[in-house]
């Protein structure tokens, strides 16, 4: 586990809760591969690291797009030659294995871990082999599976479990901050000591601004410079781009893709309303023209790209409220506040204007997670319409723990939550969460919570 010194602060680890997931993972022991998913940079070469090192006597470490990679190729080539005539090898992905690591057993205290393994078709095609013939544990990931879609990329969904890696929360960022346990017991609703919540808000204040790329995250906790943040968060960027561009075909796509981050900054900070054409909207900003088709078709791969890459997130529109009633992929959020802020702040906009988009970025992103824990219905998080007097609100959430259906105003100033009152009325909303700069209360079914509250707020009352 990473330790940090924090500059006053007690020396602190980096925790990462994913590493439960995967102790859950072992136990369970699905005879599946494991496929961890996530952007790149947020963590899962290390946190594979520890957890092999923790868990397992023998850790076979490959990685696609290293020496290591090419050295796996040549043990396979050599363990699967074969030529007409010959008699077949029984199990020629061991005997490779065998080559390549001469510890290698094949047993559940045995775990190998392939590493950007987007970079072979031939062995990501494998999968499906590891899973069935193997009693050892296998883990694939990489911070580009978006190639693996291809054609030339096989695998059985039978035979994998998936699990995603983010950023680090604002939860596990209080961690390293060492004020989780305040986070986790602090009353919801206003009851504690005041002074409490004005130093979460503090810490809410700074994830809301470097966002929770472990890189980053160190920094602030070692120097408590801003501006050095913003450094970190813009070579990410600068690397990331320059990475991705190696799987666009085209210069056409290369420098589209450039141009989408800030494009979709740009489309936040306009009008809210969620589009019926998301492609369309951002084709016009990016061209700034009637786009054709071939320009649509080049900013649809592009915008595929980060979402497969772990970098944008969708949100659809659920009409009046209805869980039935749903327009699918109609917004875009950032998979990450820090990338928000920096693109955001490109614009040029007040940093007050900036602010409320990151507030309702982070609800998304709190919402995101509990629709993987299963809590909330939807693939993706929804907000909410009230056409008869075209009003909209913020989030729309339907609890699937009981059945009813949650109103979320997200409110950084003292704005008052007008079309939630009204569905609320109307019988539409069950409960009314506002989240906003407050100590937070209760009046019947509408909730005051501090907005850095949100990621513990019930859908079960």
């Amino acid at each position: 586990m990473e330790s940090i010194n924090n500059g006053g602060l007690n020396t602190v680890e980096l925790k990462r809760d994913i590493y439960k997931r995967l102790l859950e993972w072992k136990r369970e022991n699905t005879h599946k591969v494991l496929e961890l998913e996530g952007a790149r940079q947020v963590g899962k070469t290390f946190i594979l690291d520890k957890f092999a090192k923790e868990n397992y006597k023998v850790q076979i470490y490959v990685n696609m797009a290293q020496t290591s990679g090419q050295e796996f190729l040549a043990c396979l080539e050599q363990a699967t030659a074969w030529q007409p005539g010959m008699k077949r090898k029984e199990r020629p992905i061991h005997e490779a294995l065998s080559l390549f690591h001469g510890e290698f057993e094949d047993n559940k205290d045995t775990i190998v871990v392939i590493d950007e393994i987007q970079e072979s078709s031939k062995v990501y095609s494998m999968i499906r082999q590891f899973a069935r013939e193997f009693e050892c544990d296998f883990i694939v990931t990489g911070s580009y599976l978006g190639k693996t879609r291809e054609k030339d990329f096989f695998l059985s969904a039978g035979d994998v479990d998936s699990l995603t890696m983010t950023s680090l929360t604002f939860a596990e960022f209080l961690e390293a901050a060492g004020k989780r346990e305040l986070y986790e017991t602090i009353d919801l609703y206003g009851a504690s000591d005041h002074a409490q919540y004005d130093e979460l808000k503090h810490w809410f204040d700074v994830y809301l601004h470097i966002g929770g790329y472990p890189e980053v995250v160190k920094a602030y906790l070692e120097t408590g410079n801003l501006e050095q943040c913003a450094d970190i968060i813009e070579s990410l960027i600068r690397i990331f781009v320059k990475e991705s561009g190696r799987y666009f075909e085209s210069p056409l796509e290369t420098a589209t893709f450039e141009k989408v981050f800030s494009s979709i900054a740009t489309m936040m900070l306009k009008e809210k309303k969620g589009t019926k054409d998301l492609i369309t909207d951002l084709t016009s900003i990016i061209f700034k023209e009637e786009s054709g088709r071939i320009a649509k078709k080049t900013v649809n791969y592009a915008i595929s790209w980060l979402y497969l890459s772990h970098q944008l997130g969708y949100c659809s529109k659920s009409v009046n409220c209805d869980n039935l009633n749903i327009v699918e992929n109609c917004r875009y959020y950032f998979m990450d506040l820090g990338i928000a802020n920096y693109f955001l702040s490109l614009t040029g906009s007040m940093q007050e204007t900036i602010d409320g988009c990151l507030c309702e970025n982070f609800v998304y992103l709190m919402l995101l997670e509990r629709i993987r824990r299963r809590e909330i219905a939807g693939q993706v998080p929804w907000f909410g319409t009230d056409e008869e007097s075209s009003g909209e609100l913020d989030f729309y959430v339907r609890s699937r723990l009981n059945h009813k259906n949650y109103g979320l105003e997200v409110k950084r100033g003292n704005e008052i939550a007008v079309t939630a009152n009204k569905l609320l009325d109307k019988g539409r909303l069950d409960f009314v969460y506002s989240l906003k700069n407050t100590y937070g209360g209760i009046n019947e079914d509408k909730r005051a919570v501090p907005l850095y509250l949100a990621g513990r707020i019930p859908f079960d009352c």
